[in-house]
């Protein structure tokens, strides 16, 4: 069973769906219970950073213990979560699993903040997510604030300044743009996920 935590922050159903499209038996909760029964944890979101603090400390810390056991993806909000904090809401922790501080996308003439569409990613090393994917495959991003590309870094995107994109440490993954509404190179990527589990 996949636990996808329900703190609020938008785009659960639309994950849920996708995960159970490709075979995955799937439990949306808020729950640490279900976070340390779970076979692996994702963790969505859209929306402002603050809204991570609707997580209780004890799932908090039932996520922290997780990742030392399972794998956990966090999509969007939930990728830069898994990072120290974010300047979008000083005062809200995160999770603290990759280090570093999640940055704004800074606006140009040429591009707009914040960045909604279709976007390529560059792989910077191989990765158990993006086996299989093909090179210039488009994801579906919408965000203001971007982590930084870091060791965990697996693949990066320029928009505004360079982010990361898609990060893997061990049992952490992340992706920045949304798999679930990338078509079907974003599904390879649960896929891919599961095959992890």
């Amino acid at each position: 069973m996949i636990a996808i935590v329900d703190y609020g922050a938008g785009n659960l159903t639309s994950v849920a769906r996708a995960f159970t499209a490709v075979g995955a038996s799937v439990k949306a909760t808020r729950s640490e219970a279900d976070v340390a029964a779970a076979d692996a944890v994702v963790i969505p979101g859209v929306g402002h950073f603050r809204s991570t603090a609707a997580i209780s400390d004890a799932l908090r810390a039932a996520l922290t213990g997780a990742a030392q056991e399972k794998p956990v993806l966090g999509i969007c909000l939930g990728l830069q979560f898994l990072f120290d904090g974010s300047d979008e809401s000083p005062g809200c922790r995160g999770l603290g699993l990759l280090r570093g501080q999640s940055r704004p996308l800074l606006p140009s003439a040429s591009e707009k903040v914040p960045h909604v569409g279709w976007n390529t990613i560059v792989a910077l090393r191989p990765s158990r997510l993006l086996d299989g994917v093909p090179a210039g495959s488009p994801f579906y991003f919408t965000h203001s604030y971007a982590a930084p590309v870091t060791s965990a870094c697996i693949a990066s995107t320029d928009y505004t300044i360079p982010f990361a994109a898609v990060v893997e440490a061990g049992n952490v993954f992340g992706t920045q743009f949304h798999p679930e509404k990338s078509g079907e190179a974003g599904l390879r990527v649960i896929r891919n996920f599961l095959d992890v589990v």
